[in-house]
């Protein structure tokens, strides 16, 4: 019996070397071994991708006291931040990030970027020097000059005593200005208007570094395609600007007895419970007085909740309105646009606030529940940026441009405000997820007003992933500019198209997406943690997919080698032989049509390549074949639609 056995598999064995010979013959590159690897998978990380149960971060409070100085462009104040030890571990030193200091003329963003690139950031004058100035620093009320240096757009601050793990808390304060640029790298900036400039603030005091349980501290520079990396905490916020401007700012306003006009209280009471737009500052009453209140200077005072950072806007410019946001259990939150008048119009942003109202509660019934009690939209020379509870976009934008940039920006609610991800590493993961999530609701938006068809990869394929195309999975800072809109934006976002529509279901990966947003909300996930979640909860391994799409930037070639009938006669029905001829696989979308007119499909799963780079299979007719055609849609991003077709001579 054994010797039978044994003559069983070596018959077997040279059989399966025989075909497979041929077999690589005809498919080219693919190598199933390499896609389908069980070592996918890092050892760290919990199994299911949820936090495990020593999971821990730290916490940073900050109260901030700023003023804003409209003649010399100059932000001032002070940043007291609690930070608390909830790590494991011992820190005898703090980092803290500077951001302001990319505008500098001496800092590495700015060393690091050729003359003719969009992102030479700073001032439109070329003689600009921002960054700030620090004017002091204390640790627990006592003076710590000496304990603290300056490096590029971080500070390290040294404790006189060490911050113990477990809870222990330390208090820092932070005297320092800076001169906003006009124009700071598509975050902040000043737009010149008719009635006005609009500041537009953000990056604007000293914040926390992450220290995580990945890599400890996370220090890298801010160099400007790299977006923020940043701990959760309140924000008590006071802001002192001339009483001419109106301001929005992350967070509830607490003081709207001392910064705003009866009128301006009774229209925004009205707003918070109306589904249509209620005006608050009509366009006729940006020129009028009476629609400030009187005095030199006001303090407008605001607070936000577990959050990750904040930002802020001033003007006098700004007309203003607002209209309530239905959330799921039957909450609510405000939807605030302001804008000048060159931007006003029901073309434009007349329709903000309901852009602004439609996209959130589409994104809270869909995913997570808006956390935040106010949505500010701000036009702004700044083209579109994210921040909590706030958003600037441009003052030029109108219908699907406006809609678009709006819908995308409050996206970023949901990733990486509610998910807290690091942009500075996997810019993908709040870029490419929001991608994902706009390309949803343009459909739901107002029965599809806005609606974009999909893209045609006979167009796209070779633009995506040709020639000068970089892995997803880069670091956005050492991405070539050209590939960031693809790399961070387009490529992971349609892969995530690909994989609810077409790998998996929308009812498997909704399920999915929902329970990784749930369980990281307000959390540092790393890309293996979402990985790691949304192939338990749908019950895939996917391992193949994200390494195919997401690591090595495989390229997909699938093609029609030949179609033969069963003992050669059409009654019997027809064989098709198909091949994958590059790294990347998919699914396997078959259309055919037989000499009659009769047309059908099928779908072969991504399981027929994972030990075969050509496969056989048998179409179910009694007639001659016209055409068989691997994608009619050209739905996957195939770099040859040529080789997709068979016709019959």
């Amino acid at each position: 019996m054994i010797k039978r056995v044994f003559s069983f598999l070596i018959v077997y064995v040279f059989l399966g070397s025989a075909v497979a010979q041929d077999d690589s013959k005809t498919a080219g590159k693919y190598d199933p071994h390499a896609l389908f690897t069980p070592l996918f998978y890092p050892a760290s990380g919990t199994p299911t991708g949820e936090p495990g149960p020593g999971y821990w971060q730290n916490k940073a409070d900050y109260t901030i006291k700023t003023s804003l100085n409209e003649e010399t462009n100059e932000i001032s104040g002070s940043v007291t931040i609690s930070y608390r030890n909830n790590s494991p571990y011992a820190l005898p030193y703090l980092w803290l990030q500077l951001d302001q200091n990319l505008f500098n003329k001496d800092s590495r963003g700015q060393a690091r970027m050729p003359v003719d690139s969009r992102s030479r950031y700073g001032d439109s004058k070329s003689s600009f020097n921002g960054g700030y100035k620090i004017t002091s620093v204390r640790i627990q009320g006592v003076d710590a000059q000496a304990n603290y240096l300056m490096n590029d757009t971080r500070m390290q601050i040294r404790l006189p005593k060490t911050l113990n793990p477990g809870g222990d808390v330390v208090i820092i304060k932070i005297d320092y200005s800076f001169v906003l640029p006009e124009y700071g790298a598509d975050r902040c900036g000043i737009l010149h208007t008719r009635n006005g400039n609009i500041f537009t603030v953000a990056q604007w005091f000293p914040r926390m570094c992450v220290f995580d349980d990945i890599q400890g501290w996370n220090t890298l520079p801010y160099l400007g395609p790299g977006e923020f990396y940043l701990e959760y905490g309140d924000f008590d916020v006071q802001l002192t600007v001339p009483a001419s401007h109106i301001v929005v700012c992350s967070g509830e306003l607490q003081n709207e007895a001392e910064v705003l006009t009866e009128k301006q209280i009774r229209r925004l009471a009205e707003a918070r419970k109306s589904d249509k737009t209620v005006m608050i500052r009509t366009e006729g009453e940006v020129i009028d007085p009476t629609s400030r209140p009187k005095g030199t200077m006001l303090t407008w005072h605001y607070k936000i909740s577990n959050a990750r950072d904040v930002s802020w806007a001033s003007s006098k410019a700004f007309i203003w309105d607002a209209a309530k946001i239905n959330l799921p259990d039957s909450k609510t939150a405000l939807a605030m646009s302001v804008y000048p008048t060159e931007s006003g119009g029901k073309s434009a942003w007349g329709r903000a606030t309901e852009y602004t109202k439609g996209s959130i509660e589409n994104y809270s019934k869909r995913w997570y529940t808006y956390p935040y009690p106010v949505a500010s939209n701000v036009a702004s020379n700044v083209a579109g940026m994210e921040y909590p509870g706030i958003v600037f976009c441009g003052w030029k934008s109108e219908t699907s441009g406006l809609f678009g940039v709006t819908d995308h920006e409050f996206g970023h609610t949901w990733f990486p405000m509610i998910v807290g991800s690091n942009e500075r590493k996997y810019g993908w993961m709040d870029e490419g997820f929001n991608t994902f999530i706009n390309s949803i609701s343009h459909k739901d938006f107002n029965g599809g007003e806005y609606n974009e068809q999909p893209y045609s990869m006979e167009f796209m394929a070779p633009f995506v992933f040709g020639k000068g195309s970089e892995p997803i999975l880069t670091i956005p800072d050492a991405l070539k500019e050209a590939n960031i809109g693809t790399a961070l934006y387009l490529k992971p976002g349609y892969g995530l198209t690909l994989l609810r529509d077409q790998i998996l279901d929308s009812e498997r990966f909704d399920y999915a997406f929902q329970t990784y947003i749930h369980n990281w909300a307000f959390k540092h996930p790393s890309p293996w943690d979402f990985f790691r979640t949304i192939e338990n909860v749908a019950g895939e391994d996917l391992g193949w997919f994200w390494k195919g799409w997401f690591i090595d930037n495989d390229k997909l070639d699938q093609a029609v080698l030949s179609v033969n009938y069963e003992k050669e006669n059409p009654v019997n029905g027809a064989i098709v032989t198909i091949a994958n001829l590059d790294q990347m696989v998919m699914p396997v979308l078959i259309a055919y049509e037989t000499k009659s007119g009769k047309t059908g499909s099928l779908k072969l799963p991504v399981e027929i390549w994972n030990n075969a780079t050509t496969f056989k299979f048998k179409l179910p007719t009694t007639e001659e074949i016209k055409k068989v055609q691997i994608d009619p849609d050209k739905i996957f991003p195939d770099m040859n639609f040529g080789n997709n077709v068979w016709l019959a001579k």
